[in-house]
């Protein structure tokens, strides 16, 4: 063999091999450890579910990275490179790229069946002289505070854990009489009332956006890094394939969704 074809076969070699080497490059996800139904350390979160499938359609091996997604998260983790990808983010997010939606969501209103009440808006006149129930987001309580406040209710409002194993404590109390109703994120709402088994009715949040601009659905999406733009290509193409996995997956967790727009990135 010549020197020169030696050197050739040789270089062909070696991008070959260097080729299966970043194909086969895994794909770290950062994940919560403790946060159902979305994420678990035990790889039981829809979100992971919905990450292992993303990874094998990139042909990369899914390796999660569990760190708490609460504040300071994306300054002091994702931003210096712990993991590839981020399950779960608004879609349109400004501190990353963000892929197509995967899904879209909307915040409900929980009532006792028992009741017959179909609370849907903050202007419901059966929201007056009850307790209502919302979720705390590290100090503060979610976006339905704002409304309710504005519309009178502030004295009646009751925080409860988000995440965690007392995550479904909001659907419970609704249960229990503990509140009159609650106004909760709608997969935890879909997740917990299932598993649960608590009679409960729960109606989507209407208007969709609020009078003072705040939006109750939400289209989810997975965010990488901003300068990865051949990642994000490879997540939206995959993510478009997985659609009916993904949708299947999330029927399984009784998360309420409403129809995607493409627009909404």
């Amino acid at each position: 063999m010549s020197l020169p074809f030696r050197n050739l076969v040789f270089l062909l070699l070696s991008i070959a091999i260097c080729g299966r080497a970043f194909a086969a490059a895994p794909l770290h996800i950062c994940a919560d450890p403790d946060d159902p139904p979305f994420s678990t350390g035990a790889v039981q979160g829809f979100d992971n579910r919905i990450a292992i499938l993303l990874a094998r359609d990139l042909h990369r091996e899914p390796v999660f990275v569990w760190t708490r997604s609460r504040r300071g998260f994306m300054r002091e983790q994702f931003n210096k490179g712990t993991c590839d990808v981020l399950m779960g983010v608004p879609a349109g997010m400004k501190t990353v790229a963000t892929s197509r939606p995967y899904y879209r969501s909307t915040y409900v209103f929980a009532t006792p069946i028992r009741e017959h009440l179909q609370i849907a808006s903050f202007d419901d006149p059966h929201l007056s002289g009850r307790r209502i129930g919302l979720q705390i987001l590290e100090e503060d309580l979610s976006p339905p505070s704002i409304p309710l406040i504005r519309t009178g209710h502030a004295a009646q409002l009751v925080g409860y854990p988000s995440f965690g194993a007392r995550g479904g404590d909001i659907m419970r109390g609704v249960s229990t009489g503990r509140v009159g109703t609650a106004v909760v994120w709608g997969p935890i709402a879909g997740y917990f009332t299932a598993v649960m088994h608590l009679p409960l009715q729960l109606t989507p949040v209407s208007p969709a956006i609020d009078t003072s601009g705040i939006p109750f659905t939400f289209a989810v999406a997975a965010g990488v890094h901003k300068n990865d733009a051949a990642l994000r290509n490879s997540v939206n193409a995959s993510l478009t394939r997985l659609q009916p996995q993904i949708d299947r997956i999330l029927a399984e967790y009784h998360v309420p969704t409403l129809p995607l727009q493409e627009n909404a990135r």
